[in-house]
Order: C-alpha cells, then sequence, then structure tokens
C-alpha cells in the first residue's frame, strides 16, 4: 500500500503512484483538478515544508511548481519514496532553453 503524501516527510522525494478518493473529502472533480495540477501516476513529489504547528497547508513541489494542498487534498495521493524504491533512478536533469 503506498504512504500517503501527507505522511511524507519533508524534503523527501516521492512519486505520485495514485491519485483516488480517500473518505468524503474530495469529489471527482476535485480529484479531475489535482490531475490537472500535474499530481499523475509517475510524477515526482515532494513536501517543502508545512503550515504553522506542522499542519496545513502543506507546500508541496511536483515536477517545477509549487503548491499549496490542504490535508483532505494530500491524502489522496499516494506516493513511494524514494528511499524505499531501490529501483528508482532520478530523472536526468532537463535541458534549459536557450
Amino acid at each position: 500500500m503506498p504512504l500517503l503524501l501527507c505522511d511524507l516527510p519533508d524534503g523527501v522525494a516521492a512519486t505520485v503512484v495514485e491519485v483516488c478518493a480517500n473518505g468524503a473529502g474530495l469529489d471527482e472533480h476535485h480529484l479531475r483538478r489535482l490531475g490537472e495540477l500535474g499530481f499523475l501516476p509517475g510524477e515526482t513529489v515532494q513536501v517543502l515544508h508545512r503550515g504553522p504547528g506542522g499542519r496545513e497547508p502543506l507546500a508541496v513541489q511536483v515536477g517545477d511548481t509549487m503548491f499549496g494542498l490542504r490535508l483532505v487534498e494530500a491524502r489522496c495521493i499516494g506516493v513511494r519514496s524514494h528511499t524505499e524504491d531501490p529501483t528508482h533512478t532520478p530523472p536526468s536533469p532537463r535541458a534549459s532553453p536557450r
């Protein structure tokens, strides 16, 4: 079973495994929106830091973009930590446009 994004320690890179409803917090529209923002299986994600008291919002980086997520959203994103997956090879850096 994948780890939930809300449970991923700050600063640890992970790969999105799934985005699915987890309780009654979000409907299909919200889940689709997470996908449109880039939370798709195979994407690299990282929790950068959390709001006051270690709560929400969570500052999350997916790809090259940072988002603020609520806990209810982060509970719908299943991830696999790169430290737990010995077969993971990080993507090569993208060439910068000239």
